[in-house]
């Protein structure tokens, strides 16, 4: 994918509040501080693109970016942190379900899980949310690079275990080396519909 244009949109927490173009859309989830902020710099190439922050549990609002103006990126709010408010973390599983079930140009979710984590309830939550709504899931295992690579097999075993997805079904990434981007790139791009013409000419 070649990134000529990585803007910020606008800031949401409701449809109503939603950007209006109907770009095409691919969400990024997952547990606070499991590195997603750091994926969507990343993939766009961009140092900060997506603020990321020390303490965990600071994005609390659906946040939209326009790409190349041909398609859209979406972080949503963190879970699980312990020390978010308990009326914010109230708000989180109603302002995700509401965005899953009525963004109709939502094409799949990138859900990002910490390879040295086991998946708790909110992650199984989140993975029942988009088979409940037969949204496309992308799977990753992020900061891979803060283990060996004789030790990921253990890791990664009790991730497979408690999600019940094959190894195949996940990409592996570390916003360190850059391991993984090229895949989930590929696996991005197949579900916005865009062929290798048009992630050349078009991005």
């Amino acid at each position: 994918m070649n990134i000529k244009s990585a803007v910020f949109v606008k800031s949401s927490t409701k449809p109503s509040n939603y950007p209006e173009d109907l770009l095409t859309e691919v969400a990024f989830a997952g547990r606070s501080n499991v590195g997603k902020s750091s994926l969507i710099n990343v993939l766009v190439q961009r140092k900060a693109l997506v603020r990321t922050s020390s303490t965990p549990g600071r994005t609390q609002l659906l946040n939209f970016f326009r790409i190349n103006d041909n398609f859209s990126l979406v972080d949503l709010p963190g879970y699980g942190f312990a020390k978010v408010p308990l009326a914010v973390k109230k708000q989180w599983g109603p302002m995700i379900r509401t965005y899953l079930e009525t963004r109709a140009n939502l094409r799949a979710v990138v859900v990002l899980f910490d390879i040295r984590r086991v998946p708790r309830d909110e992650d199984l939550q989140l993975l029942d949310w988009l088979e409940e709504f037969e949204i496309p899931t992308i799977p990753v295992i992020t900061k891979v690079d803060k283990v060996s690579k004789n030790r990921r097999k253990g890791q990664i075993s009790p991730i497979l275990e408690a999600t019940g997805l094959p190894l195949e079904a996940f990409s592996l990434f570390s916003a360190l080396s850059r391991e993984g981007r090229d895949d989930i790139w590929e696996r991005v791009e197949t579900a916005l519909g865009l062929g290798a013409e048009d992630a050349t000419e078009q991005a």
